[in-house]
């Protein structure tokens, strides 16, 4: 397959007869318009007013600067509607000792967004018959003891399983000078060493444990390792080129490097060593291309894509609900606001989906910063997400 990449020719020809818009076409991407030949997943969005254009990437741009873009902000930002990218910008370093900058194919550690393509990935696989959402664990993994737990509560964090990163810190549970894998946290758990926080499917907690283990679901319906069940059930069907899983601790100088907010260089540990619910590297391009490929029903089917935006705790009903791997605001006026975001060692990430406006905010940043969360602020710019709606 090739890419063929649209110039936004009816932007251009505007801007050419008015000259105070004239350094605006320098900032709209050329190639901000993705058409996949012979793809299957390809779906055809409306046309964009070249106007409508202009103004939002003005309105973004200008966001970006005044709320994100400010003390050396290290990541990449996009912005795009009907598969469409209104504004992007790099910045900053991928690894600063080497004077590596940031561009538009770095991929870089996207934290527990990457639970958005692992629960995909799971999806994918019961789309194919290959799985069953409320099929038990144990069934997948027979060492697993817990019969009543689905692959479901674990997609939406209903399981009771405890977070790895607390269970291994407690004494004679792990050697923590030892680098943990997804195999260890599932052998700990069949041990009966550590025992449930709550009854399956009794309320939420949010846990990385649970996509530890469906990552390890995955390589066992696949029978292939998860980074190439991932290849195959994803990234190169969306011709993903810059999206890999980091699954090999020992090659971590050779990846994008993770920083504090003063630009100092995060170290590993033990617990960097699992995949599914973190360790996934990859770009706002590369996320864009899910994330337009999620309007297929080809590429998962109407049924489980409803299943996965919808809230399955409502302890708090209205706020902060947990569907199949993507969190959701049940707003006042009828609308879901589905995202992510993810926080790991100096990573943070954040990815909004506005399904009903079709619209994608992907930002990602390997320097500790809290302004990757204000992405939320840009929303109503959209569609109806004032706070008023956000707020319950």
């Amino acid at each position: 397959m090739k890419y063929i990449y649209s110039s936004l020719l009816a932007a251009t020809l505007i801007l050419a007869s008015c000259n105070k818009n004239k350094d605006l076409a320098e900032r709209i991407p050329a190639d901000s318009e993705l058409h996949i030949t012979e793809n299957p997943y390809e779906v055809q969005f409306n046309e964009l007013d070249p106007e409508y254009i202009l103004k939002q990437n003005h309105i973004v741009e200008e966001f970006y600067h005044k709320n994100i873009n400010k003390n050396d902000y290290s990541g990449g930002f996009l912005v795009a509607k009907n598969g469409k990218i209104l504004f992007e910008e790099y910045s900053g370093y991928s690894n600063r000792a080497k004077n590596e900058m940031i561009g538009q194919n770095t991929p870089m550690h996207v934290a527990s967004v990457g639970k958005v393509v692992t629960s995909i990935a799971t999806l994918r696989l019961v789309n194919d018959g290959l799985l069953d959402l409320d099929q038990s664990v144990v069934s997948v993994l027979p060492s697993f003891p817990y019969p009543q737990t689905t692959i479901r509560m674990l997609l939406n964090h209903r399981s009771g399983l405890k977070y790895y990163g607390y269970f291994t810190a407690e004494k004679n549970i792990w050697n923590t000078t030892q680098t943990i894998t997804n195999q260890d946290v599932l052998d700990i758990i069949s041990s009966g060493k550590v025992a449930l926080d709550f009854k399956p499917n009794s309320k939420f907690t949010y846990s990385n444990t649970n996509y530890v283990l469906l990552a390890l679901i995955v390589e066992k319906i696949s029978g292939k390792p998860y980074k190439k069940a991932l290849k195959d059930l994803i990234l190169d069907p969306l011709e993903m080129t810059h999206t890999f899983v980091f699954d090999d601790i020992n090659k971590k100088d050779e990846v994008c490097q993770s920083y504090d907010g003063n630009y100092r260089l995060m170290r590993f540990d033990y617990l960097d060593g699992t995949y599914g619910d973190k360790n996934i590297y990859t770009t706002p391009r590369d996320l864009l291309k899910l994330d337009k490929a999620m309007y297929s029903d080809v590429f998962l089917n109407k049924d489980l894509k409803d299943q996965m935006y919808k809230g399955y705790s409502y302890e708090r009903k209205g706020k902060n609900n947990y569907g199949l791997g993507m969190r959701l605001i049940e707003m006042n006026n009828g609308k879901n606001y589905t995202f992510h975001n993810g926080w790991w060692r100096g990573n943070t990430s954040s990815y909004i989906r506005l399904q009903q406006d079709t619209v994608s905010i992907i930002l990602l940043s390997n320097k500790y910063s809290k302004l990757t969360y204000k992405t939320i602020d840009l929303a109503h710019h959209f569609g109806d997400y004032s706070v008023g709606n956000l707020e319950n």
